[in-house]
C-alpha cells in the first residue's frame, strides 16, 4: 500500500509539472498553424449559396502556412471570397503575400485593416491583385455579386459612417469592417450579416473566462456570431498574429464557411 501511495503522489505531481508545459507547448507550437474551419449558417429555408471569411493574415513570410490556408479556401469552393483586414505588419511582406493570395480560385473582396495603414502599404498592387481573382479591394465601395443575390459593402478604418452607401432590398446585404466595436456606430441601418476581424479572439482564450485581452475597438465582440440592432454580426479568429506574439490558446486560427 505504501509503494502504491508513494507512485500515485509521483504522479500526481509529474502531472502538476507537466500540464503548464504542455499547456505552453500547445500555445507556442501546436494551435498557431493549427486551422480550423468553422461552419455558420445564417438564416432559414433552403441555403442560396456559400462564401468564406478570413481575416488578420499578418503575413510574415511563412510561405507554406499561408499556401495552406489558400489551398483550404480553394477546397471549399466558396461562390465568393471576403477578407476583413490586416494583410502585413511589414510592407516588405506584401509581395509575396499577393503572390500567395492571388491563387484564389474565386472573387475575392476585401478591406484594410489597420496594420494595412499603419504599414503604409501601396493600395494599388491589392486592388490588382483581388481585381484579378474576379473580387475587389472596397474602400467605402460596393459590389453586386453572386448574380445579383449579395450587396457587398465594405469600408475603411476611417470612420463607421462610410457603411452608409445604399442598401439593396432585393438582394442579401452584407458589410465587411475591420473593427468590431463599430457595430455600434452603423446609425441603425439594418444588414443581413456583418463580417469583421481584428480581435484575433484574443489569441489566448481561459476556458470559463474567455480572452484577457484584447485589441481596442472590439468591445464585447471578440470572436465569434453576436446579435445586434444592426443585423448579425461575426467576428473572425484571424489566421496570423500580431507582433511577435506568436502563441494561440483555446483559439485557433480560423476559415470561417458561410451558408445563407
Amino acid at each position: 500500500m505504501k509503494f502504491g501511495k508513494i507512485n500515485r503522489r509521483k504522479f500526481i505531481l509529474t502531472a502538476l509539472l507537466a500540464t503548464p508545459a504542455a499547456l505552453a507547448g500547445d500555445a507556442r507550437f501546436v494551435e498557431p498553424a493549427w486551422l480550423k474551419t468553422r461552419r455558420v449558417r445564417i438564416g432559414n429555408g433552403k441555403t442560396g449559396g456559400h462564401f468564406v471569411q478570413f481575416s488578420d493574415v499578418h503575413h510574415k513570410g511563412d510561405r507554406a502556412y499561408l499556401q495552406t490556408v489558400v489551398d483550404k479556401i480553394n477546397l471549399l469552393a466558396p461562390d465568393f471570397v471576403c477578407f476583413t483586414g490586416d494583410l502585413v505588419e511589414d510592407k516588405k511582406f506584401l509581395p509575396e503575400t499577393l503572390e500567395i493570395l492571388s491563387g484564389i480560385k474565386s472573387p475575392m473582396f476585401g478591406v484594410p485593416g489597420n496594420h494595412d495603414y499603419w504599414s503604409r502599404v501601396d493600395f494599388a498592387p491589392i486592388k490588382k491583385c483581388f481585381a484579378a481573382t474576379g473580387g475587389a479591394w472596397l474602400l467605402d465601395e460596393q459590389r453586386e455579386v453572386a448574380g445579383g443575390r449579395v450587396n457587398l459593402i465594405g469600408i475603411t478604418c476611417s470612420h463607421a459612417n462610410s457603411a452608409k452607401l445604399p442598401l439593396n432590398p432585393a438582394a442579401k446585404n452584407i458589410l465587411l469592417m475591420h473593427y468590431p466595436a463599430w457595430v455600434k456606430q452603423l446609425g441603425g441601418q439594418k444588414f443581413d450579416l456583418m463580417l469583421a476581424g481584428h480581435s484575433h479572439g484574443g489569441q489566448v482564450r481561459i476556458p470559463f473566462y474567455g480572452a484577457p485581452v484584447v485589441p481596442f475597438a472590439v468591445d464585447e465582440y471578440d470572436p465569434g456570431l453576436f446579435q445586434t440592432p444592426d443585423g448579425p454580426l461575426y467576428v473572425n479568429a484571424g489566421i496570423g498574429y500580431i507582433y511577435i506574439y506568436n502563441f494561440r490558446f483555446n483559439c485557433r486560427p480560423e476559415i470561417t464557411l458561410f451558408e445563407i
